[in-house]
């Protein structure tokens, strides 16, 4: 019993005795350690040893890291051009060799050149001559033309916005959005930044993105895209525009000049037949926009037939007398309505000297001061014919059903996907010059009743060389109306009357609504006895 208890107790000690050795062996190691250099660093930033000299010696440190770094990629640098030149070499060589054994496939002649500085900019100049920038190029048919998108700093109009299928959205892919905003601070640095050789005579005035009015945008598959930007100048009546081309590369620029509207007058030109209440309406919003705001216009109504005459020409006195407004000409014709023969008489019953802008319009048709400088910018004489996109109001008795009195009409003017649709559809409302449309042929006056000229017109300008401008506009709206479809109407005009009546009652949606209204109705009324059960 005794010596098991001694044994026990000198395992004990024993054991005792190997942690103490093993502790000051290692507390032996770590006080003969030499300090590392990330412990010396650590204890220089520590403040351990935070002299001058210490912080020199990490300086020079960490500057001749980063030279040992550099000079690794420099050298690696240097291997990969090495290797390129060589393979370049290589490739060269063959086509060199299969050029002179006359096997080198049509097209590929180029290869054998190396690509210059010279080259990329000759690339870009035959891409941007191609695109249709500085002038027009003839187009087969109206299906061939690419729109513009327009768009502000905050908002994106389109005609074709995916699956959200919004008339006015904001753009949510970051690319796109991106893509814009880096065009825009790309047309201010060019105005603001020495400009040698331009025809832009600004002074000293500095441009900043509140000046951004609006701008165009288009895309072409094979060329590149395309920015015609709008920012203020230096009077009300002054414009500074940029055209901008990104041939799948860098931004260049195309064109930049000064442009004033102040001169430019806008012969509003309305085909009528009867419809006096339209025409009253359109009466107040021509002296709100053209009389109060712009001034520079001048309104010509083609009136067919007698009836109700007379209270147009009332409505037209009257604004005379209280606005002292006298820009009116009222031409009456007594024959059977045909809205290509009166636009067609009102464009050629223009007198002054002068060439004019002219805008063709219908009485149902509501417009901004904004809508008049876009027709002043986008339309050119000899170059550019300007067909905006207008959008069109939904029957406002569907759409306000739920209210107890509908909005006033200025706040019916929203672009929103509840309250109509892009009339991607129709050509009638064109900003166009006199002299453009006398030489393009004008109207097909062969044409009766409602339909097909506005296309035929449009037609003409694609097949000439004369730019069409093609965008939604954020100022032009088509005011909802009974529409009828006569009798009469040939098969397609009929056809196509009916389908126009059914788009602008309301929208997809609501209309599905309007169709399956008894059946919600019964499924609310069986969801609200359900939970009186429970």
């Amino acid at each position: 019993m005794l010596l098991r208890w001694l044994m026990a107790l000198l395992g004990r000690v024993g054991l005792f005795v190997l942690a103490l050795c093993c502790c000051l062996a290692l507390v032996y190691l770590l006080a003969c350690k030499p300090t590392s250099k990330g412990s010396h660093q650590s204890l220089l930033w520590s403040g351990a040893a935070s002299t001058k000299e210490g912080y020199l010696a990490l300086l020079q440190e960490r500057e001749d890291s980063h030279r040992h770094y550099i000079n690794s990629l420099s050298k690696q640098i240097a291997q990969l051009k090495e290797a390129l030149q060589e393979r370049t070499q290589q490739l060269e060589d063959s086509l060199h060799k299969a050029k002179t054994k006359g096997i080198l496939p049509q097209g590929l002649e180029s290869l054998h050149k190396s690509s210059t500085q010279s080259d990329l900019k000759e690339f870009f100049r035959s891409q941007l001559k191609q695109a249709e920038v500085n002038s027009g190029v003839k187009l087969p048919s109206e299906y061939a033309l690419i729109p513009f998108d327009t768009f502000t700093l905050q908002r994106v109009y389109q005609l074709e916005t995916g699956l959200s299928r919004h008339p006015a959205e904001r753009p949510v892919r970051k690319d796109h959005r991106d893509e814009l905003l880096v065009t825009v601070e790309t047309a201010l640095h060019i105005l603001n930044g020495p400009q040698p050789h331009t025809d832009i005579t600004r002074g000293k005035r500095t441009y900043s993105p509140s000046d951004f009015i609006q701008g165009l945008t288009r895309t072409e598959r094979d060329r590149g895209s395309v920015y015609e930007l709008t920012f203020k100048g230096s009077g009300p009546q002054d414009f500074t525009q940029l055209v901008l081309f990104r041939p799948f590369g860098p931004i260049v620029k195309v064109t930049s000049k000064s442009v004033s509207t102040r001169s430019m007058i806008i012969n509003i030109i309305v085909p009528l037949s009867k419809r006096a209440d339209a025409f009253w309406q359109f009466i107040k919003n021509f002296r709100e926009v053209c009389i109060h705001q712009d001034s520079r216009v001048h309104l010509t109504v083609v009136y067919f037939g007698r009836d109700q005459i007379e209270q147009v020409k009332a409505a037209m006195d009257q604004t005379t007398r209280e606005t002292r407004f006298r820009g009116f000409t009222l031409i009456q014709l007594n024959e059977e309505f045909s809205r290509g023969r009166g636009l067609d008489v009102g464009a050629r019953a223009w007198r002054r000297s002068h060439n004019v802008l002219l805008f063709f319009c219908d009485v149902d048709i509501h417009f901004t001061a904004d809508f008049l400088t876009s027709c002043r910018l986008n339309a050119e004489p000899g170059k550019k014919v300007y067909y905006p996109v207008l959008f069109s109001q939904y029957n406002p008795s569907i759409i306000y059903s739920n209210h107890t009195l509908p909005p006033s009409l200025q706040q019916q003017m929203v672009i929103r996907r509840e309250n109509g649709f892009w009339r991607d559809f129709g050509f009638g409302m064109t900003c166009q010059y006199r002299s453009d449309f006398i030489n393009i042929g004008g109207f097909d006056r062969s044409i009766k009743g409602w339909g097909l000229e506005d296309v035929h017109l449009y037609r003409k300008y694609l097949h000439s060389k004369l730019m069409v401008i093609r965008a939604p506009s954020r100022g032009l709206f088509h005011l909802w109306h009974e529409k009828s479809c006569a009798d009469e109407l040939p098969q397609d005009k009929y056809k196509m009357c009916m389908q126009t009546k059914a788009m602008s009652e309301a929208s997809h949606d609501q209309l599905g609504a309007l169709l399956f209204k008894p059946q919600i109705e019964k499924h609310l009324n069986s969801q609200r006895h359900t939970n009186k059960r429970s």
